[in-house]
């Protein structure tokens, strides 16, 4: 088919809020150019994330009026426990309030002062509560992943011969955990193939490393595999899920992604001992083992929507969706990476700014411009979000510096998206009137949360 045709009814709407240029440049200024620091109601598109924004079904909130409160032992948790189960495979499963919750329990019981925990490419939050425990977090993204206007199937591997370099060099007593992130967010939204998968778990079991699985965007990224990776083509995406969970010891997810749920995480794994003591700081931080943080209600959402996302009509829809507006741009010329990811397009804000350099933040500059021209609110993925300081105080860019446009799920429709298509067009147009950004303040550990800047002139 050509024309994208969504695979659901609409039977609930609310209200999105217009506002002028002049008023859009004034909540910019308000904000210290940081999309995080708006109102949003003062958005139009919101494409910040696609993390606790998608619209949940009508059976996502008859569930919801199911959700039994119960201190402990409810019901509503045992049925999202089973649905974890038969998806994973894994036999221990710990609720938690959302995804970084999850990694905030495992990395302060795994990490510590003097260990590297490995990755494909770490997101924000988990490098963050890696480094909080002391430990330091290695990307070892492959080759062709780090090169955005280059097409390839699987950008988002791991490279494995790094890995295994990277033990020889560090010593595998010292890597308490590999983390294989699916889809890779950092890295582009792009997909991590079974394969791949594979490999690199053969060089964790001879290393006696744990392999988990950073399992947000577990189903897309099945999609993928399926209509990228031969062999899988007439495999079921439940079926895919369950072989891609069978090669790891353990799983973090933020059922806020994949599974339509507006809050929510989990942990699971085969370990009991480990379990034993995330459990354990679970009740210190988190709550009863059998609600982690979370209502009844909530534990009801995500189980139902973790079947709902499997659906390949679904799937088809969502990543032809994502392509659609990655084709518009590319046909205008616009860098992006390339393919397009599972969940966002990704802007190439390093070769679109090409005129600003990596230490005047052009990422967030075109993340002020997109906001000032059309209400669009999206997030730098660059060096605001992970650049680092030398002992100089001089920055250390990120690898990357992109803009992700991050699409909720099964919120907007396709003239949303065409408008959304418009008005980067249009930006990029008139890219050379775009200027630089300084930091004015900032925190200590993720600061592009809350880092206030301002223009350079």
């Amino acid at each position: 088919m050509k024309t994208i045709i969504e695979p659901f009814r609409i039977k609930s709407v609310e209200p999105i809020y217009f506002t002028s240029k002049k008023e859009r440049q004034n909540f910019l200024e308000e904000a210290f150019y940081n999309p995080f620091l708006l109102h949003s109601t003062n958005v139009l598109i919101d494409l910040l994330t696609d993390s606790g924004t998608s619209a949940m079904s009508s059976h996502q909130w008859a569930g919801i009026m199911q959700g039994d409160e119960s201190y402990a032992g409810s019901p509503s948790f045992f049925r999202f426990k089973d649905t974890i189960q038969q998806i994973t495979g894994m036999p221990l499963v710990i609720p938690t309030h959302q995804g970084r919750a999850a990694e905030k329990i495992l990395f302060s019981i795994l990490g510590g002062k003097g260990k590297y925990i490995v990755s494909n490419t770490l997101f924000d939050t988990t490098r963050a509560n890696i480094e909080f425990s002391g430990a330091e977090g290695v990307d070892l993204l492959c080759e062709e992943g780090k090169y955005p206007s280059i097409p390839a199937p699987f950008k988002g591997n791991m490279d494995v011969e790094a890995f295994k370099k990277f033990i020889a060099e560090n010593g595998a007593e010292n890597i308490p955990l590999c983390v294989i992130t699916v889809t890779n967010n950092s890295g582009g939204g792009q997909p991590v193939s079974m394969q791949n998968i594979k490999d690199v778990k053969a060089v964790c079991v001879e290393n006696h490393i744990p392999l988990f699985i950073d399992a947000c965007r577990f189903a897309e990224n099945s999609y993928f595999i399926k209509t990228r990776e031969k062999g899988y083509e007439n495999v079921t995406i439940r079926e895919i899920a369950k072989e891609l969970f069978s090669y790891a010891d353990g799983c973090t997810m933020s059922a806020k992604k994949d599974a339509f749920a507006n809050i929510g995480g989990f942990l699971a794994m085969y370990d009991e001992g480990l379990a034993i003591e995330c459990r354990n700081l679970l009740v210190i931080t988190e709550g009863f083992p059998t609600y982690g943080g979370l209502a009844g209600r909530d534990l009801e959402a995500i189980e139902i929507g973790l079947n709902e996302v499997m659906d390949e009509n679904y799937l088809q829809y969502r990543i032809r969706s994502i392509e659609y507006l990655a084709n518009k741009l590319t046909d205008a010329g616009v860098p992006i990476m390339q393919p397009a990811g599972g969940h966002a397009v990704y802007l190439d804000a390093k070769e679109f700014l090409s005129h600003i350099p990596v230490s005047q933040y052009p990422g967030q500059a075109l993340v002020g411009a997109l906001y000032l021209e059309g209400g669009i609110r999206c997030v730098e993925i660059g060096s605001l979000m992970f650049g680092k300081y030398n002992p100089d105080g001089d920055l250390i860019p990120a690898a990357m510096e992109l803009v992700r446009l991050a699409i909720p799920r099964r919120v907007y429709t396709q003239s949303h998206i065409d408008y959304v298509s418009e008005i980067i067009i249009e930006v990029f147009k008139n890219k050379k009137d775009i200027k630089g950004l300084e930091i004015s303040e900032e925190a200590q550990m993720l600061r592009h949360f809350t880092a206030k800047l301002k223009p350079i002139h």
